[in-house]
């Protein structure tokens, strides 16, 4: 099964201008760290930048292929649906994997669990997840617990919350039904390292703080997902 991964970049971010390309204080720029980890992860027959300014190209790495998208697709007010639906009709595949430079902690392994579990058949759809197991309120009042009960937080009935760093789906799903999450959906659980994900000049700080860990302290703490 053709399996095509693709990063789509906006350089016109409005929360924090040229995130994507913006360095680490190690001088290394955010985009350059999930397609490394991209080039890493086996099946995939192609990855591809979508971005409608040929400037990216200054920083893909050998391997990785750049797609010039119509400008439109930078809008504000277009959907990100658009975006998805006119990659997939630029470029055919059985099945795509979808990721952000936003991203940039997200292992091979869990992209790996993702599109073996598409790729069975099974299922039409996987997505990055991080667990939950907190005391969550809604409206003002109690959600997932009473008061007067105060349990243990690892005896909560756990939630899922979309990290946003993974999507991988099949053909059909986004040609026919225009969605990247169906009704047939795998969860692949990740860390909460990997599930960190960079909107704002606060989450960049954060994210450059944990990168300097250093890569053998990332390993040892990402290394569990529960």
């Amino acid at each position: 099964m053709k399996t095509i991964a693709f990063v789509p970049i906006k350089m016109n971010n409005e929360r924090l201008p040229g995130k994507n390309i913006k360095k680490f204080s190690n001088g290394r720029p955010l985009i350059s760290y999930i397609l490394e980890t991209l080039k890493l992860v086996e099946g995939l027959d192609g990855i591809y930048v979508y971005c409608s300014d040929p400037e990216i190209k200054r920083f893909l790495p050998d391997g990785v292929r750049y797609l010039k998208r119509d400008p439109y697709l930078d809008l504000s007010t277009t959907s990100f649906n658009e975006v998805l639906t006119s990659f997939a009709e630029e470029v055919a595949a059985d099945i795509y994997v979808l990721t952000h430079a936003t991203a940039p902690f997200i292992k091979k392994e869990s992209f790996q669990k993702g599109i073996e579990a598409v790729k069975s058949g099974e299922y039409d759809s996987a997505l990055a997840v991080r667990k939950m197991q907190e005391f969550l309120w809604i409206d003002g009042r109690p959600f997932n617990f009473r008061p007067e009960e105060i349990p243990r937080t690892q005896d909560l009935k756990p939630f899922y919350m979309e990290t946003c760093g993974m999507y991988i789906y099949t053909s059909d799903l986004i040609k026919t039904e225009k969605r990247r999450v169906g009704d047939r959906t795998y969860l692949v659980s990740v860390t909460k390292i990997e599930a960190c994900d960079i909107n704002d000049s606060e989450d960049f700080i954060f994210a450059d703080a944990l990168r300097t860990l250093g890569e053998n302290d990332l390993e040892k703490y990402t290394g569990e997902t529960e």
